[in-house]
């Protein structure tokens, strides 16, 4: 398929398509025309891409482990990095259950403030059963 296929497909931009490339993310054949084609499998290589660069990860981690997604195979530095990745991504889970635990609070706050007629607190700590840190 074309890079604007695969754009589509994949619901990124083709600028970011050619970035991958850059990367070393992503590989095209040319055709005798000079553009870019890729196979049918690339949708799904582009949406786990899109996916680690969601999680935080770098173009490097990205390009690193990517071998290991395709074949399967991995050295025990790349597990490791791996391991510390998904430790990572854990804590950023975390950090974002309690932001939106947070902000649920404000909104309970502000909702029941508002059918009362009173003004927003200036702030809100956290929850009246949420362990403090």
């Amino acid at each position: 398929m074309r890079i604007g296929e695969l754009a589509a497909k994949a619901g990124v931009s083709v600028r970011a398509l050619r970035y991958y490339e850059e990367q070393h993310l992503l590989a095209s054949q040319r055709s005798a025309g000079g553009q870019r084609q890729y196979p049918d499998s690339a949708v799904e290589r582009v949406q786990l891409i899109q996916q680690l660069y969601a999680a935080g990860l770098s173009s490097k981690s990205i390009a690193d482990l990517l071998p290991c997604v395709v074949n399967g195979q991995a050295t025990p530095e790349l597990l490791d990095r791996l391991s510390a990745e998904q430790e990572h991504i854990d804590s950023r889970i975390s950090d974002l259950v309690d932001a939106r635990d947070r902000l649920s609070t404000v909104i309970a706050a502000a909702t029941a403030n508002w059918r009362t007629g009173q003004r927003c607190p200036a702030s809100v700590t956290r929850a009246p059963d949420a362990a403090a840190p």
